[in-house]
C-alpha cells in the first residue's frame, strides 16, 4: 500500500509540474520538439549589400480600393493561378490575399497563410474562423526563414514585403525546396530604392539569381502599385557560403 501511495503521488507531482508547462506553452511550438522541427543550423550567408525597409503595418492599402482596381484578380490572372493548386502567402498581414487566393483554389486547392508578426498571425488567424476558410493554414515564420515544407508549392506570393526581408539569401535559400518542380515564386513591389519600400527590378533579379532562380517574366502592374515577376527555382541551389551578394548603387 506504501509503494502506491508513492506512486500516486508522484504521479500527481508529475501531472502539476506538466501542466503548469502546459499552460505556459504559446502553443507556438511543441514542448519537446520533434528533431526534424528544430531550426537548421547553416551558413554563413552573406549580408544583403543594401538597406532594409522597416515593417510598419499590416495593411497596405485599404481593400475596397484595392478590389475597385482589381489588383488581387489581376495579380492572381498572371501569375496563372488556378482551382486546386496549392500556395503560400508570404507577409500575408491582414489577409487581403489570403482570402481572395482560398476563394481563387477552391475546395481541392490550399493556402498557407504567413507572418512574422505574432500578433498579425493572430487575427489572420481569427479572420479565417471567422470567414470560415477551411482551405487556409495560418502559421508563424522566421525573418530568414519561411518554414515551407519540401516540394508542397505551386506558387509562393509575396507582395509588397520582399523589401523588408532583413536576410534575403538565407531566405531565398530556404525557399528554394519548398516549390514544385512547376513552381514559382511571384514578387510584387514597387520600382523603387529599398530604403523607400521597393526593389529595384535589377537587384531583385541579382538577388533570386545568386540563390539558383531564374526570372521567367516580370511585368508592370499599376493596379499593386509597382511591378509583378516571377521566379523559378532552376538551381543548382548554391552552398551558402558559396552565395555571391549582389552589389547596387544608390538603393
Amino acid at each position: 500500500m506504501r509503494m502506491r501511495g508513492a506512486r500516486a503521488i508522484l504521479a500527481a507531482t508529475l501531472a502539476i509540474a506538466l501542466g503548469g508547462a502546459i499552460s505556459a506553452c504559446d502553443g507556438s511550438k511543441p514542448l519537446i520538439p520533434h528533431k526534424d522541427e528544430e531550426e537548421e543550423k547553416i551558413g554563413p550567408f552573406p549580408a544583403a549589400d543594401r538597406p532594409v525597409a522597416h515593417v510598419v503595418s499590416a495593411r497596405w492599402s485599404n481593400e475596397d480600393e484595392r478590389d475597385r482596381l482589381r489588383e488581387a484578380d489581376q495579380v492572381m490572372d498572371r501569375a496563372e493561378i488556378r482551382p486546386g493548386m496549392t500556395v503560400a502567402d508570404i507577409g500575408a498581414g491582414e489577409g487581403y490575399y489570403t482570402v481572395r487566393l482560398a476563394q481563387r483554389v477552391g475546395k481541392n486547392g490550399r493556402v498557407l497563410a504567413e507572418d512574422i508578426v505574432a500578433a498579425w498571425r493572430d487575427q489572420l488567424a481569427e479572420r479565417v474562423s471567422r470567414e470560415r476558410l477551411d482551405n487556409v493554414s495560418v502559421r508563424l515564420g522566421l525573418p530568414a526563414d519561411p518554414k515551407l515544407p519540401p516540394n508542397s508549392f505551386d506558387r509562393v506570393l509575396m507582395v509588397h514585403m520582399y523589401h523588408e526581408i532583413a536576410q534575403p539569401y538565407e531566405f531565398l535559400w530556404r525557399l528554394f525546396p519548398a516549390l514544385k518542380p512547376d513552381g514559382l515564386v511571384v514578387v510584387v513591389d514597387a520600382n523603387r530604392r529599398t530604403r523607400a519600400h521597393g526593389t529595384p527590378p535589377a537587384l531583385l533579379k541579382c538577388e533570386f539569381a545568386a540563390v539558383g532562380f531564374t526570372q521567367v517574366s516580370i511585368q508592370n502592374m499599376p493596379s499593386a502599385g509597382g511591378y509583378l515577376a516571377t521566379f523559378r527555382a532552376t538551381g543548382p541551389r548554391p552552398e551558402p557560403n558559396a552565395i555571391r551578394p549582389c552589389r547596387m548603387k544608390d538603393n
